[in-house]
C-alpha cells in the first residue's frame, strides 16, 4: 500500500515524557516530508499550542486541533470549525459547578476557566505543561456561569478536571443523558473533554483528507490515547506507541517503541524507507 499522509498525535507520541522533541523525531518528520507525504498533527491541544509544535517540526500543513473540532494552519486559515453553542455551554457549566472541579473553555484564541480549589496537582501540571504559548491568554474567574451571562462563549472544546474519580464518572453519565448535542471523551479517571456532537479526531482528519484528495486507506496514524483509538482502527495503517494502553495496542496494526524511545522515528524508518517518493510514483503513473 502507498501512503500519502502521516497523522501524528502530540502528547505521549511526538513528545517525550519531559515534553521535549528529540532530534531523531524531527529528522524523521523531515524525512517523510521529503518523500512528498503530507504530515499533520491530530491533537487534543488548542490550536496555538499545536502550532508551536508544528513550528518546531517545520510543518506548514493544516492541523487537526481541539480533538477534531478545528482544522486550521499557521496563517489561521480555518477550513473547519464546530463549536458548542453559547446557551448549551452555559447550561453545561451550571451543571458542572455542582461538582468540585475546574471547567476550562478552550477557544482558539483564549481559555476561560473557574478558579478551583482542587487539592491534587493535575490542574497545575496540565496548565503549566500544556505547551500553550505565552500569548495564549488563560483567564481565571470566580464563578464561570456568572461571567457567561455577561459575555457568552461558544468554544470548540471544554476541559473538566475533577477532584474525585466518582464525580468524574457520575458527571460523564449525566452529561451523556442530559445533552444530545455534545460528545464526551474521558481521558483518564479525573478528566473529561466535552466536544460538539459528531466531533472526533477521526472525523477531523477525514475532513482534511477529503479536502486534500487523500483516502483514509492512504493514511498512517500514530497515537497513544483512547481518543486516538477510533483513528488507529480506521486508517490504512494504525500505529500504537509502546506507552499506549493495551486497548489501543490491540486495535493497532503495528506497535512501535514508546515516546521515550523515539517510537515515531523508529516507525518511520521501518515503514517509509521502502516507499518511493510521491512525485516519482506519479511520474511512473503508479498513482495519480
Amino acid at each position: 500500500m502507498i501512503y500519502r499522509l502521516l497523522a501524528l498525535n502530540i502528547d505521549g507520541t511526538l513528545l517525550q515524557s519531559n515534553g521535549r522533541l528529540t532530534k531523531s523525531t524531527k529528522e524523521a518528520v523531515e524525512y517523510v516530508q521529503q518523500k512528498g507525504i503530507y504530515v499533520t498533527l491530530v491533537t487534543a491541544r488548542s490550536l496555538p499550542s499545536a502550532k508551536k509544535v508544528a513550528k518546531a517540526l517545520k510543518l506548514d500543513s493544516y492541523i487537526v486541533a481541539h480533538e477534531g473540532a478545528l482544522v486550521s494552519n499557521h496563517d489561521d486559515d480555518t477550513i473547519f470549525v464546530k463549536r458548542i453553542a453559547e446557551d448549551l455551554t452555559a447550561d453545561i457549566v451550571r451543571f458542572l459547578e455542582g461538582f468540585i472541579c475546574q471547567i476550562r473553555l478552550v477557544h482558539e484564541k483564549f481559555s476561560l476557566a473557574n478558579k478551583s480549589k482542587l487539592h491534587h496537582n493535575m490542574l497545575a501540571k496540565t496548565v503549566l505543561s500544556s505547551g500553550d504559548p505565552v500569548f495564549y491568554s488563560h483567564q481565571f474567574v470566580d464563578v464561570l456561569s456568572d461571567v457567561l451571562l455577561e459575555e457568552p462563549v461558544s468554544p470548540p472544546k471544554m476541559e473538566v478536571y475533577f477532584e474525585e474519580k466518582k464525580d468524574c464518572q457520575d458527571a460523564k453519565e449525566v452529561l451523556e443523558k442530559m445533552f444530545d448535542d455534545i460528545h464526551v471523551v474521558q481521558h483518564n479517571e479525573l478528566r473529561l473533554d466535552i466536544l460538539p456532537a459528531g466531533v472526533s479526531k477521526l472525523n477531523g482528519l477525514l475532513y482534511l483528507g477529503e479536502k486534500l484528495g487523500i483516502k483514509s486507506s492512504e493514511m498512517v496514524a500514530i497515537g497513544d490515547g483512547l481518543d486516538d483509538l477510533e483513528l488507529i482502527e480506521t486508517v490504512g495503517l494504525g500505529v500504537a506507541m509502546g506507552n499506549a494502553s493495551n486497548e489501543v495496542k490491540i486495535a493497532a496494526d503495528w506497535v512501535t517503541r514508546s515516546n521515550n524511545q523515539d517510537g515515531v522515528a523508529y516507525m518511520v524508518k521501518e515503514h517509509f524507507r521502502k516507499q518511493q517518493p510521491i512525485e516519482f510514483l506519479r511520474k511512473m503513473n503508479i498513482i495519480k
